[in-house]
């Protein structure tokens, strides 16, 4: 499987004058060949070829006045600008027909975008020096801070320039698959709010909240932004500070996310997960936290890591009732406020945490042999159902204490409906 690792690059002054040349003229091939495109398409002629494009809008260009500063960048830059248009077309079709969930037509690139890039492929000649250096055609050897060892040769590298002007060196590299020690546990998870992940077993990670807990610092931030002349000097050096504060909050909660997946992965031999509906969710006055907890991140990396490391990953549809369905008997008890987070099975009178009991839920929908015993239950004295009532009219049948003091609040005595003296 094909794998990415980042790491940070530390241009000098030259360097960084020359990954903006690289970054200006890659885009510029990009728009002339989707103009070039568009056109083809508004006259109702056939697109024209990639080849085609390389020839014109590359290598001829080159011979002219106004594009001759397209040589001064490497030739590998530009064809992969052409690769990453066919790329955006191919994506747009797709899903069109159904291929993929559906995505916007390619549009202009423009020098103020948030994020710059540009590809290196074995052909341009790049390579890590000895010291331990990126060295890239006509760019130079640029440092690189190295968090780990690659664990092959890289076939590819993207610079990229964040809108916090920090600069990334992305390697795709070809790992294999890596194997842990088996172990018997498995785990279902229930992701949320409130606390951002439940295990079956009974464990509660905490949301961390890095957005609300930063909130303070970007408002103030973004203020000082807001106060900037547009144009000026001042207003770029506080849009990157506003950015950098953005960045921040990003890469906490990548990290967070990145040490609980492995976490997860590490001690579970099958993981099932309930398939959410982030983007309903997102639409909803809980949008802000929903973006905040960054769900679909979390999956995507049990996911990869879980095809990675040898382990089962599972999804279960959205539409599973988790939260009505009594772990211990199988009782559908039907849908409950939000602020009820702790109920009483009807049936077999057992007092279960919502979210542990999804958790529950969750695993076994997925088929994963896994036991309530962790999902705090406890056996209470519970009233009689309806077919085993005392006949004898007006007998009250009152609820434990315990019961009441569980679910937070105390529920009035209820009487048989049964006929008698």
């Amino acid at each position: 499987m094909q794998l990415r690792y980042s790491f940070r690059l530390y241009p000098n002054g030259f360097q960084r004058s020359a990954l903006a040349r690289a970054f200006g003229c890659a885009r510029v091939v990009y728009n002339d060949a989707l103009r070039a495109r568009e056109t083809a398409r508004a006259a109702g002629e056939a697109f024209p070829k990639t080849g085609e494009l390389s020839k014109l809008l590359i290598t001829e260009a080159k011979l002219t006045e106004e594009r001759a500063w397209l040589g001064e960048v490497s030739a590998v830059v530009l064809q992969q600008s052409l690769r990453d248009l066919d790329t955006a077309y191919r994506n747009f079709f797709d899903g069109l027909k159904g291929k993929r969930p559906r995505m916007g037509a390619p549009r202009f690139k423009s020098r103020k975008d948030n994020r710059q890039a540009v590809r290196f492929t074995a052909n341009a000649r790049w390579k890590i020096t000895t010291g331990g250096d990126l060295s890239l055609p006509k760019i130079g050897d640029v440092r690189v801070k190295w968090s780990r060892n690659l664990p092959s040769v890289p076939s590819t590298v993207t610079v990229i320039k964040d809108a916090a002007g920090r600069y990334f060196a992305s390697f795709v590299v070809e790992t294999g698959p890596e194997t842990l020690p088996d172990v018997a546990a498995a785990v279902g998870i229930d992701l949320g709010l409130g606390h951002f992940a439940v295990l079956s077993d009974g464990t509660k990670i905490d949301a961390p909240r890095f957005l609300r807990r930063a909130e303070k610092k970007l408002k103030r931030e973004q203020r000082r932004l807001s106060r900037k002349a547009k144009g000026s000097k001042n207003r770029d050096k506080a849009r990157i500070k506003v950015a950098r504060a953005h960045a921040q909050v990003a890469d906490a909660r990548r990290e967070f996310h990145h040490q609980l997946s492995t976490r997860i992965i590490r001690d579970n031999q099958a993981i099932a997960v309930e398939d959410l509906a982030v983007k309903g969710l997102a639409r909803t006055r809980l949008a802000k936290s929903v973006h905040d907890a960054g769900w679909s991140a979390f999956v995507t990396m049990l996911e990869y890591k879980a095809a990675k490391f040898g382990r089962s990953f599972l999804r279960i549809g959205r539409f599973e009732p988790t939260s009505q369905v009594c772990s211990q008997c199988g009782v559908k008890d039907g849908p409950k406020p939000l602020h009820i987070r702790v109920w009483e099975c009807g049936a077999c009178g057992a007092v279960l945490d919502r979210d542990i009991n999804a958790a529950v839920n969750v695993a076994k929908a997925a088929g994963l042999a896994v036991s309530a015993c962790g999902a705090q239950v406890r056996r209470v004295l519970v009233p009689a159902q309806r077919g085993e009532a005392d006949i004898r009219c007006g007998r009250t049948v009152k609820r434990h204490p315990l019961v009441e003091c569980l679910m937070g609040r105390r529920r009035p005595p209820f009487r048989c409906s049964g006929r008698g003296g």
